[in-house]
């Protein structure tokens, strides 16, 4: 498809409640001026445009026997494809694959996500076809208090531990793949999680997600 009428850089960000914008304080959304993708459209000013596709739930591979239609990869091509052309798309899941349900450890869950960024660079939503890029955020690890929290029993034990070696297993598989990024949130200051649920992006986090991928976009380094 010719796409010559579109000029502006069309960036997907593609993830869970994270990337919905969920907000432990009010259990409901964060506004239009906290959620990173809003917050990053903002930074990026009018020659981009910032597409959201958060979804609550949403595993990287993993059908969920609770929740229907949770399993990104299921996903990815149709919501891929519905807003090409794509310039770039982020990735930011792992964790709800961490959920005891789907009996996974790290390096599982870090297989199941190179699997999804594969799929992702070869769906047919690239501008012109040429090349793809995928930037992938390991999101910031669950707190250890979020087993005396709201989500314990819906995420289940050992969830912490999963999350946090999520980053390690992952980045060596990424390597090398033409079209790949890596971002590690938990390396970024303030990047952290509410104490109010030990695994939910508070207000700052966001913005600090938002800002480290500008600088990803613009050809900034991060810091």
């Amino acid at each position: 498809m010719n796409y010559s009428n579109i000029t502006e850089r069309r960036v997907l960000c593609y993830g869970d409640s994270n990337t919905y914008g969920y907000d432990p304080a009010r259990d409901g959304r964060y506004g239009e001026t906290e959620r990173y993708p809003r917050v990053l459209q903002a930074l990026l000013g009018s020659e981009w445009a910032v597409i959201e596709e958060g979804l609550p739930g949403r595993t990287a591979v993993f059908d969920d026997p609770i929740t229907e239609a949770m399993n990104g990869l299921k996903t990815i091509n149709p919501v891929l494809m519905s807003h090409a052309p794509l310039d770039t798309v982020t990735i930011m899941l792992g964790t709800n694959d961490s959920k005891a349900r789907f009996g996974c450890n790290s390096y599982l869950i870090a297989l199941g996500i190179t699997r999804l960024v594969k799929k992702a660079l070869h769906t047919d939503c690239w501008r012109d076809n040429a090349h793809p890029d995928v930037l992938v955020i390991v999101p910031p690890s669950i707190t250890p208090e979020y087993d005396k929290l709201k989500f314990r029993d819906e995420m289940g034990p050992g969830c912490h531990e999963r999350c946090a070696g999520i980053a390690a297993q992952l980045e060596p598989m990424l390597q090398g793949i033409p079209g790949v990024r890596f971002l590690d949130a938990n390396r970024l200051p303030g990047a952290g999680c509410s104490p109010l649920d030990g695994m939910h992006l508070t207000v700052e986090a966001h913005k600090a997600v938002a800002e480290a991928l500008q600088k990803a976009l613009t050809g900034a380094t991060i810091v």
